[in-house]
């Protein structure tokens, strides 16, 4: 598992993941096992490298025997093909729209999972939080699509543009805890001690309304500046991070914490990013006509 946050603010949108994968094997006497926990795992991308577009994945870890990071970048690349009729995709990178991409992304991951067979389907339980700028906008935006055993959901706007807010994903009782002042399990318990006894789902539909009214802590307001959203997010992770590590098992959300902050004129930037490789040992040639060019 993982977590991966979301925050948006008038300032921009601010993305922040964990970068724990649980390798899971399928046990027949006992179910489903996790056998390691590797802490180096890619959740945040930038969408198109230069646009303020970004995603943050949690969930499963690949289709068959590639990893989300490695197709998203081929999404990616089909994405920053400045052709439309050539990239597959009928997408225009000078002009689109947060949903358009949404539902890109989803559609490029299902038909990959088409590739499965249907045992392997059972396990591909992706979601994706994406944000940035529709072309021309000046608000950023926070979406989410869900992959339910390969299959993509439609695209869900978060919040409203002129909205401030905080969506998470994943591992994320410690955040609901946190947060919305209440663990998930609540209504479970509830509904065992109700007479007669209810389902949770009756418990929740009743009761989580007035909960999160009551309870949830007021942490984003939109005038928040984008470095205080930053710090919002390394600490909302860390924090998830800090309860998976003293629970009982495997630590399921860990390993070092990215942040990513996309505002309308900087774009997409890293706040904080690992690398597999020496930077200093990895210098990119620099194009002498672009240089001169800007």
């Amino acid at each position: 598992m993982s977590i991966a946050v979301i925050i948006g603010v008038h300032d921009g949108v601010v993305i922040a993941a964990d970068s724990a994968s649980t390798l899971v094997v399928n046990n027949p006497q006992s179910g489903p096992l996790a056998t390691n926990v590797y802490d180096n795992a890619n959740k945040i991308f930038n969408l198109i490298k230069g646009r303020p577009l970004g995603c943050a994945t949690f969930g499963a870890g690949s289709i068959g025997s590639a990893s989300i990071g490695t197709l998203i970048k081929d999404f990616r690349k089909k994405l920053s093909e400045r052709d439309a009729s050539k990239n597959g995709l009928h997408f225009d990178i000078e002009n689109y729209t947060m949903e358009q991409v949404a539902k890109l992304l989803a559609d490029f991951l299902a038909a990959e999972s088409k590739k499965l067979t249907a045992p392997e389907l059972a396990n591909i339980n992706i979601g994706l939080l994406i944000g940035g700028y529709s072309s021309g906008e000046s608000l950023g935006e926070s979406w989410s699509v869900e992959l339910q055993q390969g299959q993509p959901g439609p695209p869900r706007k978060l919040r409203e543009k002129d909205q401030a807010g905080i969506t998470w994903g994943g591992q994320g009782e410690a955040l609901q805890r946190l947060v919305l002042g209440f663990s998930p399990t609540l209504f479970t318990v509830l509904g065992q001690v109700s007479q007669p006894p209810k389902s949770p789902q009756e418990i929740m539909q009743t009761l989580a309304p007035l909960l999160v009214t009551q309870l949830q802590a007021p942490l984003v307001f939109a005038p928040m500046p984008i470095q205080d959203a930053i710090d919002l997010g390394r600490f909302l992770v860390h924090a998830a991070t800090m309860f998976s590590r003293f629970l009982p098992g495997p630590q399921i959300v860990g390993g070092p914490i990215e942040v990513a902050a996309i505002t309308k004129h900087e774009g997409f930037k890293w706040i904080s990013r690992k690398h597999y490789y020496d930077q200093t040992l990895n210098r990119e040639p620099i194009d002498v006509n672009i240089v001169n060019n800007r």
